[in-house]
């Protein structure tokens, strides 16, 4: 088959590899339909995650058709268009009975935090990712979730990551009617925290990036306030001026450790690896949130420490709240905000392109070329549009 195959920083090819095949009786092996490159994906593209090994293939945003499955699965048959969350999880553990999927205790040995996640290396349980014509889908019966025929294809595989992991970060902040949401990052995790944090109540939301594409699409996409960082001396202030000095009531982090707007955190974060990413974000949500407020924390940072300023958190007696999205947990909530007309996620995917040219599509993505906002990759021989049939 087809895959993305991971051969060290910056350098990704499509090759032929093996298929997967049956390894567990709860296994399902899975034609790919979709894939989409994730923001997430190019901390590993650019060599920031540790044991990223060569040979990998990433991908955990994907949608596809059951080819096969194990001898023990009961949910799912052959033929089910199904998107698949990209946690992988038992549905059992103690963290599980939680809904808590993102932080299954069975499926990954390699942590004490994470649960496993497709394709996104080692650190996350060593499984291949759905960014290739076929990927084998452990706890097959708790994770894919068959695609309501009325929904878009392009939809469907939004909800696999970005669409939920956006919701939850808005939902972490526990907004109240009226609120002030400041959410940092303007790509896809970013749009969707913006636009939900209209659903849950917000009386104002102010996106912060800078690159001026993407403000311009979340301003257009979210209906919200922008600020450009590059035209801010000192964010903290600039927030308070826009806020009666109060500051606002939730900050949202959708950037992670590879932000930009700190040189000295860019040097030891992102070049120099003193700490697990640069954490310009983070000192910007404590000192800008207002004393009481929330801080929801969904961008990636590494295992090892960052330099944070907790003691302003303290004294400001900040809530902090972060996790990896609980994708299922958010599925029929979503599911309905789309049917509904509320939200229509495949608005923000502006770049449809091959398998076969996932290097590319990976460098356009990584150096933010041609307006690029959302990538979707398809597979050979995979529906090009539309509504999924059964």
């Amino acid at each position: 088959m087809l895959a993305m195959n991971y051969r060290g920083p910056y350098r990704v090819r499509v090759q032929q590899k093996p298929e997967p095949v049956i390894e567990h009786p709860n296994d399902a092996i899975v034609r790919v339909s979709r894939a989409c490159i994730c923001g997430s994906d190019l901390h590993l593209y650019h060599g920031l995650v540790p044991d990223t090994r060569v040979g990998s293939t990433f991908g955990h945003e994907f949608t596809g058709v059951v080819e096969e499955i194990g001898s023990s699965v009961q949910n799912l048959k052959v033929g089910d268009h199904v998107l698949v969350p990209f946690n992988i999880f038992c549905g059992s553990c103690y963290f599980c009975q939680r809904e808590l999927y993102g932080n299954c205790h069975n499926t990954n040995p390699e942590a004490t935090a994470i649960g496993g996640i497709y394709g996104y290396s080692h650190t996350a349980g060593g499984y291949d990712g759905g960014q290739a014509e076929f990927v084998r889908v452990p706890m097959a019966d708790v994770g894919p979730t068959v695609i309501p025929g009325d929904l878009d294809l392009d939809d469907a595989v939004l909800l696999t990551d970005a669409y939920p992991t956006g919701y939850q970060a808005a939902e972490m902040g526990d907004i109240k009617e009226g609120d002030t949401v400041v959410v940092f990052g303007a790509g896809p995790v970013g749009i969707f925290a913006a636009k939900s944090a209209w659903l849950l109540g917000a009386g104002r939301v102010i996106v912060v990036d800078h690159v001026d594409y993407r403000l311009e699409f979340v301003k257009n996409f979210a209906q919200c306030e922008i600020i450009n960082f590059k035209d801010v001396d000192d964010m903290a202030i600039h927030i308070k001026k826009m806020t009666d000095w109060l500051g606002a009531d939730v900050c949202i982090d959708c950037v992670g450790c590879e932000a930009a707007g700190n040189v000295a955190q860019s040097i030891t974060g992102r070049y120099m690896k003193l700490q697990a990413g640069a954490a310009t974000v983070l000192h910007w949500a404590i000192n800008s949130v207002r004393k009481g407020g929330n801080v929801s924390i969904v961008g990636v940072y590494g295992p090892t420490f960052n330099a944070v300023p907790i003691g302003n958190a303290l004294n400001k007696g900040l809530t902090l709240r972060m996790n990896q999205a609980s994708v299922k947990r958010h599925l029929p909530r979503l599911i309905e905000h789309i049917q509904a007309g509320r939200i229509e996620p495949s608005k923000i995917i502006t770049h449809r392109v091959p398998l076969e040219e996932a290097s590319d599509a990976y460098h356009i993505f990584s150096s933010k070329l041609d307006n690029c906002i959302k990538t979707v990759l398809i597979p050979p021989n995979a529906p090009k549009s539309g509504v999924v049939l059964h």
